[in-house]
């Protein structure tokens, strides 16, 4: 990898940790009296963590996907777009969970 890679790749790991630490400060559990309110927080800060798993999955597919294209290995691009529709999937869960259920 050139120096270039490098440094761009330290810019985007900083960035992914700082994001990631936003993500895990900004979400609170709060015990209440309601036992439905403890598991509805208890489950938006479960997502909030499989959020922030799949944005990592996402930006390594990414890197991925430009490193087969750069090498024009097919085998390498087809991995990345598979992992890239993964960490979508697993971004998204939330949201396609509650579209399913209704």
């Amino acid at each position: 990898m050139s120096k270039k890679m490098i440094k761009g790749f330290k810019i985007y790991s900083t960035i992914v940790s700082i994001l990631g630490m936003t993500v895990f400060t900004a979400t609170n559990v709060f015990a209440a009296d309601d036992p439905i309110a403890v598991v509805n927080n208890l489950s938006s800060f479960i997502f909030g963590l499989t959020r922030a798993v799949g944005m990592i999955i996402l930006g390594f597919s990414i890197v991925q996907i430009g490193l087969s294209l750069k090498s024009h290995d097919p085998s390498q691009r087809a991995n990345g777009f598979l992992t890239f529709a993964g960490g979508l999937v697993i971004t998204f869960a939330k949201e396609i969970l509650n579209m399913i259920a209704g």
